[in-house]
């Protein structure tokens, strides 16, 4: 008997064409296997048990040639309205309403023949780079000690649990990020206005995009380019990259561990030897920089919460939102955002993809973060996660991609940064380092 859960979706849509297996097969193995798993990883605020298996029959009465995802099954992060389901976005505060329609994202994976298998747990209002609160916690499957982190933690557990083969979630500081980096799974932040956002109440003043996780760069690359509603495009040919290697962390005072430093120098090594220039080089990152990613962090959350009662959100949540509101009005200025691009830029000039770790230190334990304090919060994720807020403050297209491992044996990543319209060079250089470091695609959860 050949078993779909823990293939890609190139490998499963393929299938489905070819009439080796049919939507309703794949889906339900994929089903039982959250029945059997999620009890102890947490990826799923809900499941989408009768309702997938129906819309897998339902593919059979389409043309499946014509589909790139025909009869996949995917996870959708519960901020992103999947119609007939509640969008509660890890909170008790919001309403309990069905969605009405798809959120565009949802619809266009769905024309392409993927099925909606469930909504994916998320941190209250997708704050926080750890995922927990009222509906679950999400556990990293390749250490179900660790929080799978955040906020797009479900989707993240969900893809390196097998499953799904792919999920959607969203990045505002580095929400696809932090979870695909914890969990050894390929995800691309794409630049601003590339993929629909509609994320929030104003995607966080437009840091905020939707994109891919994913177990390889070929699965990554086909749903970028379905959201993105562009045509799935082969990867180029080999080309020269100037490629700048810098371990430093963005926000001063953090250390980056040995774990994280030695992946990316490891990983510029093989590039360098690929053929690519890579030269040491560190962005000229402002001291602002850290008090300017807290102003946008909380005033994002400030205007999220507008409308919710405070009493249903947690503590932490109030307090994020209570601290974002004193820089709302100078946050929608965007002033800030634009010297940073200016400096920047400048960098990019010399380079065109910058090569950091992508994280500083392996995350945080699993564990009730929703009822600890709100500065306890703040300085677990900053420490171990500060090199992903600068690249949405200016809005610029990062990846996440597995290289290596952590001495528990749980992944280590590193992150590619690129210039605006830098998205397909980032995949290239991302399927370079699978072809030179190829990485085990799944937690062995059994």
């Amino acid at each position: 008997m050949t078993t779909w859960a823990g293939r890609t979706a190139t490998e499963i849509a393929a299938a489905v064409r070819e009439k080796k297996v049919t939507p309703r097969e794949v889906v339900a193995e994929h089903l039982a296997r959250i029945e059997r798993l999620d009890g102890r990883v947490g990826a799923f605020r809900t499941v989408r048990a009768e309702a997938a298996l129906a819309e897998a029959d339902e593919l059979a009465g389409r043309d499946l040639d014509r589909l790139p995802l025909a009869g996949v099954p995917i996870a959708v992060k519960d901020n992103l309205a999947v119609r007939g389901e509640q969008t509660r976005n890890g909170s008790a505060a919001t309403p309990d309403t069905l969605a009405d329609e798809d959120h565009v994202t949802v619809a266009r994976l769905r024309a392409a023949g993927a099925v909606v298998v469930g909504l994916t747990n998320v941190p209250e209002l997708c704050v926080f780079g750890t995922t927990e609160g009222v509906y679950g916690n999400a556990r990293n499957p390749w250490d179900l000690s660790r929080t799978a982190g955040g906020s797009s933690g479900g989707s993240a557990a969900a893809v390196a649990a097998a499953m799904v083969p792919v999920a959607l979630g969203n990045d505002g500081m580095g929400s696809l990020r932090i979870p695909a980096a914890n969990c050894g799974l390929v995800t691309l932040k794409p630049g601003h206005g590339v993929i629909p956002a509609g994320i929030g109440h104003g995607d966080w003043f437009g840091m905020s995009e939707n994109g891919p996780l994913a177990t390889t760069v070929e699965d990554a690359r086909l749903v970028f380019a379905l959201l993105a509603d562009l045509e799935p495009a082969p990867p180029a040919e080999p080309a020269t990259r100037r490629i700048a290697l810098s371990v430093r962390s963005p926000l001063a005072g953090i250390r980056v561990t040995r774990p994280y430093t030695n992946a990316a120098r490891e990983a510029g090594a093989l590039l360098a030897e690929a053929g690519h220039r890579v030269r040491t080089a560190n962005p000229p990152y402002p001291l602002w920089l850290s008090t300017t990613s807290l102003a946008h962090w909380t005033a994002g959350t400030a205007v999220d919460a507008e409308d919710l009662d405070p009493r249903r959100l947690a503590r932490r949540t109030r307090v994020h939102a209570a601290v974002g509101r004193r820089f709302v009005t100078g946050v929608r200025k965007g002033e800030r955002r634009e010297q940073l691009r200016g400096r920047l830029a400048a960098f990019f000039a010399e380079y065109d993809v910058l090569l950091t770790p992508a994280l500083a230190r392996r995350s945080p334990a699993s564990a009730d973060w929703h009822k600890r304090g709100w500065l306890r919060n703040i300085l677990a994720n900053t420490n171990y996660s500060p090199m992903t807020p600068p690249w949405n403050l200016t809005g610029w297209p990062a990846m996440s991609v597995p290289f290596g491992k952590l001495p528990n044996g749980a992944p280590c990543a590193v992150q590619l940064v690129g210039m605006p319209g830098s998205e397909e060079t980032l995949l290239d250089v991302a399927g370079q380092l699978e072809v030179l470091h190829p990485w085990r695609r799944t937690a062995p959860l059994g």
